[in-house]
């Protein structure tokens, strides 16, 4: 998958080094920490920490669980609602969601409790002697899940909670989706991601076949026959390109292609490294792939972003992990031209400042040069295209994304959508588990509805 930087020799660090780097970007808080940070809570009526939660866990009531040493049913407080709420807890945007939300934030103190912090030291510390969920007698039906990501994963926990037995179909070696391959290696360590997948298992019933990609050696046609349901957690796959000349250049990489390397490398010391490096995008997978650059030792990062600073879908609390981990940001300035060198490798990028008029981004005529052996795009992702039996056709899409209605069903009967790859939503893990959550109690209502009516 590097193939593209192949020509770019590694950072002359030890892995010793290395490693160091990608450590727990929030260190844990330890027992002490917790309680006393779980005091603080005001266990508020109508909570808006609880409105605010994509997954609606009950924030209140697993903190004061914890405020009385109850660490278990704080544990359980949250997976009843997100079974994912390890991996939630460390990449959450809580800055902009529970804890934005929180009422200190409006007192004297003005610092929020740290739920985040809270929700993971429950989660890391409980003891179950066993799965705390249990089954529901069988009900005798079997559900597809295409994709054991985020959405796929809650979906198929929710599902063997009710009775269901389900088959998860997966594309990559691995289960866990962006947990695994996308996500910062200084956000999620200490292989927390399969952990989590192994500990969702525990419940029973839920088979997982690795990969399986659908429109190749996975049907949708095969499954609808198969199956009593299909719920589809298919991600985004493919990256968007700039439309430039010289885009497949040597140099030139898609972000997340990188990240899934070094997120899977067990030598950092032999992955290429540029001395410096250009990374083109607005959102976390830009800051994600710029700080790990730059922690890899790229001696200038810079990342470049067509609009400014304000209209970045990445939150000040990541720009300013950019910003502390020296990466240069550049605002008002898109792509012109990817520059070349006498062996035809990326030198370099021509960016052309803009500004903007009446809403609309426009071009100023203004050109500068940025250096760069590497050029990161992480301007977005799409959906890969459905292909066999012109399955992209069958499926009803909207702004190339999946369209589905408020009980997450698509245009095909008993089929299902979800995450990433559906209309609705905000890119966010925690969304997804929420959509994989919702799904499934669709899904287990419109067997009880055919049953009613048999």
């Amino acid at each position: 998958m590097l193939e593209t930087l192949k020509h770019l020799a590694p950072a002359p660090l030890s892995q010793e080094y290395l490693q160091s780097q990608f450590t727990d970007l929030a260190p844990a808080l330890n027992a002490r920490q917790a309680m006393i940070e779980s005091q603080r809570c005001l266990y508020c009526y109508d909570a808006p920490c609880t409105r605010i939660c994509p997954t609606e866990i009950d924030v209140p009531s697993f903190i004061q669980h914890i405020a009385t040493g109850n660490i278990n049913g704080a544990a359980k407080t949250i997976l009843d609602q997100n079974i994912l709420g390890a991996s939630c807890s460390r990449v959450c945007p809580t800055e902009i969601l529970c804890e934005h939300a929180c009422v200190r934030n409006h007192d004297a103190e003005g610092a929020p409790v740290k739920i985040g912090l809270l929700q993971r030291f429950a989660l890391d510390h409980m003891e179950f002697k066993s799965h705390p969920f249990s089954r529901a007698a069988s009900s005798g039906k079997k559900i597809a899940v295409v994709g054991a990501g985020p959405a796929g994963l809650s979906c198929a926990h929710q599902l063997a909670r009710l009775g269901h037995d389900v088959v998860i179909f997966e594309a990559k070696k691995k289960s866990g989706g962006l947990n695994e391959y996308g996500i910062a290696k200084y956000k999620l360590t200490d292989d927390i991601a399969q952990k989590e997948v192994d500990f969702l298992l525990e419940i029973g019933g839920i088979t997982i076949k690795h990969e399986q990609t659908l429109g190749q050696n996975l049907q949708l046609k095969d499954l609808q026959a198969e199956f009593d349901a299909v719920f589809l957690a298919l991600g985004l796959g493919s990256s968007k390109q700039l439309g430039l000349a010289n885009e497949a250049a040597p140099g030139m990489m898609a972000a997340v292609d990188y990240i899934e390397e070094l997120r899977q490398a067990s030598d950092l010391t032999g992955l290429p490294v540029p001395k410096q490096a250009i990374v083109l995008g607005a959102g976390n997978t830009a800051i994600d792939m710029a700080v790990q650059i730059a922690r890899l030792g790229a001696e200038q990062v810079t990342l470049v972003y067509r609009r400014g600073a304000e209209q970045m879908a990445a939150t000040h609390h990541e720009q300013d992990i950019a910003k502390a981990n020296q990466v240069r940001l550049v605002t008002w300035a898109q792509p012109h031209e990817v520059l070349l060198d006498s062996t035809n490798k990326v030198s370099g990028m021509r960016f052309e400042r803009t500004t903007e008029k009446n809403g609309r981004l426009q071009g100023s005529g203004e050109f500068f040069d940025v250096p760069a052996q590497a050029i990161f795009k992480a301007i977005g992702q799409q959906m890969n295209a459905l292909s066999g039996e012109n399955q992209a056709q069958l499926l009803h899409l909207e702004k190339d994304k999946i369209k589905v209605d408020a009980d997450y069903r698509t245009n095909l009967p008993g089929v299902y959508a979800g995450g990433d790859c559906i209309v609705v939503g905000q890119d966010l893990t925690v969304q997804a588990v929420q959509h994989g959550k919702l799904a499934a109690l669709a899904i287990h209502q419109s067997f009880d509805l055919k049953n009613s009516k048999a």
